[in-house]
Parts: structure tokens; C-alpha cells; sequence
């Protein structure tokens, strides 16, 4: 029996007269794979910041494991121990090697033990193949090396939702599917959940329970994920995919 982890309700985000995101509403159960879809410009990765906290919603409800979250600075630094978050832009510390930016937040935030939590890393460098870089600088590593650190980073602090923003988007197609299995392997094998926003159509399809489609701030379809894919229930929706050369 799964249990819902996240529920949203009538989330509206303004920035001055502008609204960012209209009436949003879903919920998350543990070990789903939520995918964020939609055009440029939809509000995915506006809705996905204010999950942790990153923007400040301005009307509406979050809940987490059925607490309602109010959204005060030390309630969100205290979430984001449990709602992970990866970025397109990597965000590591340039001035740390890859074993010190992951042992950073365990050590510092959670007081965790630095032997405890380097062999958990060294577990995690080694399941994303990257071992041999612990003594590295961000410098000197790829665009998709760095990517799977943050990766790494991020399931350190033993998250129980996992946001994903676009992580792929400036990665070459050889690097692209590397960061894809990974996130597949959370999925299928972790079990892990997960909220993703995502262009590549073809990965949302495999990995995707549920489908929120965006435009213009607004959800325009809650669909279950094969569903979507095979039939979806706007011509919108349909357009975009087609659009998308899926």
C-alpha cells in the first residue's frame, strides 16, 4: 500500500502582477516518478523551486507526509535535508575536491560522521563510475562527470524526494544517457521518489507513473505517465508531443 509524500494545493506564484503559476493542485505518493512536461516558459521549473523553498509560493498549501509546511526560512532549510534537489548548472563548490563538496552538507548540516558518510560516498562514486575522480576539482571534470557528482551529493543527505530541473540540458547526447540511466536505476531499482522535469520524451515515457503538463503556469492535464504517452486527454498535449518527434 503506498502512502502519499507530497500534496499540493491551490499553489499560485506572482512575481509583481505577473502570475507565474495558476491554481496547482496534485499529489505524490513514495516510489512514484513524477514528470514535469510542457513547453518553454510553462512554470516547471518555478513550480519545482518553490518544493524546497527556492521561491516563495504566494497563495495556496504544501504538504509533506501530511504536515502542512509552513514556509518560514528554518522550516525549508530542514526540508531540503529531505527534498534533494539537482540542478542543470551543477552548483558544485569549485574550491572542493568531489569528496569534500559531498561530504559537506552530511557533515556540516546532518552531523553525520565524515568516516560514516565518506564510505557511503565512495559507494555512490563507484555505482556512477566515477571512483577514480575523489580527488578531483570540478575543473577538471566533464560536463556529465560533474552532474553525476551533484547526483551523488544530493543522495548523500538521504533524501526522500529526489527534483530533478532539466539536469541533461547542456550535456552531449554520449553524456545525456549516462545521467538518464542513473536516474532510471533510482527509479526501478531505489524505488526512489522523484519529481523531473524533463525534454527528453522518450526517457519521461519509460520512467514516468504520473505526467503533470504545463503551459502558461497552469496544469493542463494530470495524466497517469503511459497514458499520456499512448493517449492524451487534450489536443494540447498531443501537440506537444508531436512537436517534440515523439
Amino acid at each position: 500500500m503506498t502512502k502519499e509524500i507530497l500534496r499540493v494545493e491551490h499553489l499560485n506564484k506572482f512575481y509583481g502582477d505577473w502570475q507565474a503559476l495558476h491554481d496547482i493542485n496534485f499529489k505524490l505518493e513514495e516510489g512514484e516518478v513524477l514528470t514535469l512536461l510542457g513547453p518553454s516558459g510553462s512554470g516547471k521549473s518555478t513550480l519545482l523551486r518553490c518544493l524546497n523553498g527556492l521561491e516563495q509560493f504566494n497563495e495556496g498549501a504544501i504538504y509533506f507526509k501530511g504536515q502542512k509546511i509552513t514556509p518560514t526560512d528554518q522550516e525549508w532549510q530542514s526540508l531540503r535535508q529531505k527534498i534533494g534537489m539537482v540542478f542543470q548548472s551543477y552548483d558544485l563548490f569549485p574550491n572542493l575536491t568531489v569528496m569534500d563538496n559531498i561530504l559537506l552538507a552530511p557533515t556540516k548540516v546532518q552531523k553525520r560522521p565524515a568516516e560514516a558518510v565518506k564510505d557511503e560516498a565512495m559507494q555512490l562514486l563507484e555505482r556512477v563510475g566515477l571512483i577514480k575522480y575523489v580527488d578531483a576539482y570540478p575543473r577538471e571534470l566533464s560536463g556529465g562527470q560533474k552532474q553525476r557528482i551533484a547526483i551523488v551529493r544530493a543522495l548523500a543527505m538521504h533524501p526522500e524526494i529526489m527534483l530533478f530541473d532539466e539536469v541533461t540540458a547542456s550535456l552531449d547526447p554520449e553524456m545525456v544517457r549516462g545521467i538518464l540511466q542513473i536516474m532510471t536505476d533510482l527509479a526501478k531499482k531505489d524505488h526512489m521518489t522523484m519529481i523531473i522535469v524533463t525534454h527528453e520524451m522518450n526517457f519521461a515515457a519509460q520512467i514516468a507513473d504520473q505526467v503533470l503538463f504545463l503551459e502558461d503556469g497552469k496544469i493542463i492535464e494530470n495524466t497517469p505517465g503511459k497514458q499520456f504517452f499512448t493517449k492524451p486527454q487534450t489536443d494540447r498535449a498531443q501537440e506537444f508531443l508531436t512537436s517534440m518527434d515523439f
